[in-house]
């Protein structure tokens, strides 16, 4: 939650100041602004990237506080609004939580939001890039600035997991180590450290249901528990881990969070039977994406 509410609210100042009147520049990030439609400001789902294959999940909310909501949506990445982008990519809407009817079916995410753009951008430097996304077939363009650091502070890709010795049923009553209600229980039956020991693959979520509060953070733990159901017959753990002190957001991230560098949530880990990490999601994850790389990672 931390990071990426204090980018959602630079985004919601960004916004009113906005207008749709700016001048053409021919190819540069300027020259798409200046389309027919209102421009508004990009809201990030993340926070923290690094060079290489950028996952940006974000909304494209209207000035009536409405998301577009387009299958798909072209995003360009420029130094400067002044510059030709140097990358574009075609982002798909993902279901935020795990739609269709109940039993199973995740309510929205704050502020009725059911759906979410991910795009896969290639940044080969860290440095500050401009960004504008636009849904296809809409008449509205979303403007922002995307930070891509030299190195992550979360447990990058190919490093080795924390040894995180996180509390289980075995020795702790469900009310205590999780916000969802009803419980869920087969996402508490495993720790991080025993699954290192155990030599056992396992996906890893950093979540609070109950006070998650951005539009973007999504009910990731119900997707956990969609793709566990996925996965029963296989080897692989799905671990939940909350993320504030006795689940108190007034005291603040816990030890787990800590430990892992951890400065916002939700985040999603998978971690291999050689305990190094092998993808990450920071926000929202959809069911179909996390399928995806159980399979491909894990598997």
């Amino acid at each position: 939650m931390g990071r990426v509410l204090a980018v959602l609210l630079a985004a919601a100042a960004l916004s009113a100041g906005c207008g749709g009147s700016r001048t053409s520049s021919g190819g540069t990030l300027d020259s798409i602004l200046a389309r027919p439609g209102p421009d508004v400001a990009v809201t990030a789902g993340a926070s923290a990237f690094v060079p290489g294959d950028v996952r940006y999940p974000f909304l494209v909310i209207r000035n009536d506080a409405k998301p577009v909501e387009r299958p798909e949506a072209t995003v360009w990445v420029a130094k400067s609004r002044a510059d030709e982008p140097f990358a574009h990519a075609t982002s798909q809407l993902e279901p935020i939580g795990v739609p269709g009817r109940s039993p199973g079916r995740s309510e929205a995410a704050f502020g009725g939001v059911t759906r979410i753009y991910v795009a896969h951008l290639r940044i080969p430097r860290p440095g500050r890039y401009w960004l504008v996304a636009q849904p296809q077939g809409a008449r509205i363009q979303a403007v922002g600035m995307l930070d891509v650091s030299a190195r992550s502070l979360s447990p990058a890709v190919g490093a080795e997991a924390p040894r995180s010795a996180t509390p289980t049923l075995a020795t702790t009553p469900a009310a205590r180590i999780t916000t969802s209600r009803p419980p869920d229980l087969p996402l508490l039956r495993y720790s991080i450290a025993g699954s290192l020991a155990a030599h056992v693959p396992f996906v890893v979520t950093f979540a609070t249901p109950k006070f998650c509060t951005s539009r973007t953070c999504g009910p990731v733990v119900d997707v956990m528990e969609a793709v566990r159901k996925r996965f029963a017959a296989r080897s692989v753990r799905f671990i939940h881990v909350e993320v504030f002190r006795d689940n108190n957001p007034q005291r603040g991230y816990d030890a787990w969070m800590r430990q892992w560098g951890l400065l916002s949530e939700p985040w999603v880990f998978l971690v291999g039977r050689d305990g190094r990490v092998k993808a990450k999601f920071e926000g929202s994850v959809s069911v179909a994406e996390l399928t995806a790389a159980v399979r491909s990672k894990l598997l």
